[in-house]
């Protein structure tokens, strides 16, 4: 097992490089090339090699897995060619790392979230929160939580991972309708950087395998090795139950269970955002187990 996953490993660096490679057109680096046809996309091999100063030997061998303890002077050199930039530049020498076998064991994911944090998103109502780990999946909510992606609840708990939701839900595309395309990237970009340097990992390759298998849109971006999504600090969301609300979101990484991230969203109050918040809040199945809105509640949230 500990052989296949530096075999895994070692091929990642030469995966991102090739991907990046063949992205990258010769005018975007300065380069003229003739009228005849290319029957490479993007960059050739030598004409990589060459604007990073190295050998065509040298870059074959990281391209193909060979050679897995690159220089950070090598590393730089490649960055600056391929126009990286800062997180794909630190990715870079991430999976180089990882390769190399200088980075020390990621500890394993925890699907637990603590009862303290639960609690957290109790009290953060009427703002939808929840806890995901770092594939995606949903491991903990308050009630807008979860109905605020519409029909996320239809499926069992195990399955309820947002990385699925926007590629195979029937109706994610209609709650995202002008944004869609933009959030999968993003998505799949996160994904992608996780994978990188944890390739075997089962949470991430079970759920990969399946959007792999399932959604061509997903295999599009996948194909194209984006490991930086970029993100809008407000969501709209076109919401079957509570019409149209523009959100702001906040994702932060939880210290005491690594890989975990909480996600809020808010509204300004007084706002109609912030109405339609609330309604979604207030009519959100409640979990099993949940109790019901205090009056204390009731009043803070009507006042």
């Amino acid at each position: 097992m500990a052989s296949e996953q530096s075999s895994s490993a070692d091929m990642e660096l030469g995966r991102f490089l090739r991907a990046r490679r063949t992205q990258t057109s010769p005018d975007q680096v300065g380069l003229t090339v003739g009228a005849g046809l290319r029957r490479t996309p993007g960059l050739r091999r030598e004409e990589l090699a060459t604007l990073a100063g190295i050998s065509i030997d040298y870059y074959i061998r990281l391209e193909r897995g060979k050679e897995t303890r690159p220089s950070p002077s090598v590393l730089d050199a490649l960055a600056r060619a391929l126009r990286l930039d800062d997180a794909e530049h630190q990715h870079v020498r991430d999976l180089a790392a990882q390769a190399a076998r200088y980075a020390s064991e990621p500890p394993a994911p925890s699907r637990t979230v603590p009862p303290h944090l639960k609690v957290v998103l109790e009290t953060l109502r009427p703002s939808p929160a929840y806890v995901i780990s770092r594939s995606m999946d949903l491991l903990a909510w308050n009630p807008g939580g979860l109905a605020l992606y519409a029909g996320l609840a239809d499926w069992p708990a195990t399955q309820r991972n947002l990385a699925r939701y926007l590629f195979l839900h029937p109706t994610a595309r209609t709650l995202f309708p002008d944004d869609w395309e933009y959030l999968v990237r993003g998505c799949v970009a996160r994904l992608r950087a996780v994978a990188g340097t944890d390739p075997d990992a089962p949470d991430l390759t079970s759920l990969v395998g399946e959007l792999l298998l399932k959604s061509p849109d997903f295999v599009k971006l996948w194909e194209r090795y984006d490991v930086v999504g970029r993100k809008k600090v407000q969501k709209t969301f076109h919401h079957p139950q509570v019409g149209v609300l523009t959100l702001s979101g906040h994702s932060m990484h939880l210290e005491e269970t690594p890989g975990q991230r909480l996600g809020v969203y808010t509204a300004e109050p007084g706002t109609p955002d912030h109405d339609a918040m609330l309604l979604l809040d207030l009519t959100a199945p409640q979990p099993a187990g949940h109790p019901d809105m205090t009056a204390e509640q009731q009043r803070r949230t009507q006042s």
